[in-house]
């Protein structure tokens, strides 16, 4: 064999090496019947693997073409910016966002808007983003002419945005999504305020082996897309740091019968559970875990600092561990303020999803007031602002786009989200 057959020999065995390690920690392995810990192959394929031949988390990516040369038009009575997303106050999920953007918008236009145009958000939206959603962007960005478009409240609403926004040429700003793969596109379009999935694991890997000890973990986690991923981030975290989890259970999203589930973790004498799931979705596996088991440790995923996840879970939250995202205590007086007027114009408490948002919103009309109706030129200076100080902490991006930010561990007592540690 030549000196090209036996290298491409050796990337193969390393693949398949790498492909049982996954399965290994994929599958639901009980009780520690094996140890993974000391499985000659985890340890073969972090070392032998061959490095990146190209890092994009190491190069910005700018945009060089043209645009920046057109004028802006004479005939404006206001400034458009596109909303992706529901535009439903009393939307469990996604009301806040909305919220928090009408709330941003309606404060930018109190001091001024644009050179005295106002600004205006334009919805656009469908139950099925993939189906007539992805008609709903195409208009926002080509027939209403907007500016900038925010918004996307998961990961696979904000790749259907990036794909259009890619090829229109203008800026797109995730408030919430975290699935780093968006950005990694290197689509000098696309930013994402939320600090993303490989940020949030290394912390909560952290923490899992801190209540564990290194052993006795198992994780728990959904099918839908978000989860997934954070799942795969958490478990090479795990990894990085040789903890291996014994059991890897998993949920399709909306299940709502946890017999199976429930009795793998009682046979596999677990100390610590990572639960990776939606809000609501988190909600009910952990209220139905603590009625069969009330102390073990549960860490959990960035689902379990919204709103909708404190209200449907009620009791059974107290004690658990999360990325923390936002808390208007630790982020100064102005996040104090916005959760104050939030509080009084809704009447409701903002979580992190609507500060986020705000933030977003606030970002993009800076980055107009900047660099005036030209899209290439707000896309520059969207890059430009960063650092940007707003209610969640400061927005620094990395190459991709996605926030710098490090991230914070929370916890639930009496009902109220805290910082972890906090007495």
């Amino acid at each position: 064999m030549n000196g090209y057959g036996n290298r491409l020999a050796s990337r193969v065995r390393t693949l398949y090496v790498a492909l049982g390690v996954t399965l290994a920690l994929g599958g639901c392995v009980r009780g520690g019947s094996r140890d993974l810990k000391s499985d000659a192959s985890s340890s073969r394929t972090l070392a032998d693997a061959p490095s990146p031949f190209y890092n994009a988390r190491m190069h910005t990516t700018e945009y060089a073409g043209p645009g920046r040369e057109v004028p802006p038009p004479d005939d404006l009575e206001e400034v458009k910016i596109g909303w992706f997303g529901p535009k439903d106050d009393g939307d469990e999920g996604t009301g806040m966002m909305w919220q928090a953007a009408t709330m941003a918008v309606e404060e930018a236009n109190q001091a001024g808007g644009f050179q005295g145009l106002p600004f205006r958000l334009v919805p656009g939206w469908s139950v099925n983003p993939w189906g007539t959603g992805i008609r709903d962007v195409t208009r926002l960005v080509y027939e209403e002419r907007v500016w900038a478009l925010v918004g996307a409240p998961d990961g696979p609403s904000a790749h259907l945005a990036a794909q259009v926004v890619a090829k229109a040429r203008l800026v797109f700003i995730s408030p919430v999504s975290t699935d780093k793969t968006t950005n990694l596109a290197n689509v000098p379009w696309i930013f994402s305020c939320a600090p993303g999935d490989h940020l949030q694991a290394a912390t909560l890997a952290d923490s899992i082996l801190a209540q564990s000890e290194g052993c006795g973990v198992a994780v728990v986690s959904a099918t839908d897309h978000d989860s997934r991923l954070f799942t795969t981030e958490l478990l090479s975290a795990l990894n990085k740091r040789e903890v291996f989890p014994a059991l890897h259970l998993r949920f399709r999203a909306g299940c709502t019968d946890f017999a199976g589930q429930l009795a793998d973790l009682a046979d596999g004498e677990v100390k610590a559970i990572a639960l990776i799931a939606g809000a609501d979705d988190s909600a009910r596996f952990l209220t139905t875990l603590r009625r069969d088991d009330p102390e073990v440790a549960v860490i959990g995923g960035t689902a379990m600092g919204r709103a909708d996840f404190l209200e449907a879970a009620g009791s059974a939250a107290d004690g658990v561990t999360f990325p923390l995202l936002w808390h208007q205590a630790a982020a100064g007086e102005r996040s104090s303020t916005f959760f104050q007027h939030f509080h009084d114009r809704f009447g409701v408490k903002p979580d992190y999803t609507a500060a986020h948002t705000y933030d977003a919103v606030n970002l993009l009309t800076a980055a107009v007031k900047k660099a005036g109706l030209n899209r290439v030129r707000i896309r520059d200076a969207v890059r430009e602002l960063s650092p940007f100080s707003g209610v969640t902490g400061v927005i620094t991006w990395d190459p991709t786009g996605s926030n710098l930010r490090p991230v914070q561990l929370g916890t639930i007592h009496n009902g109220r989200r805290r910082p972890a540690g906090e007495p």
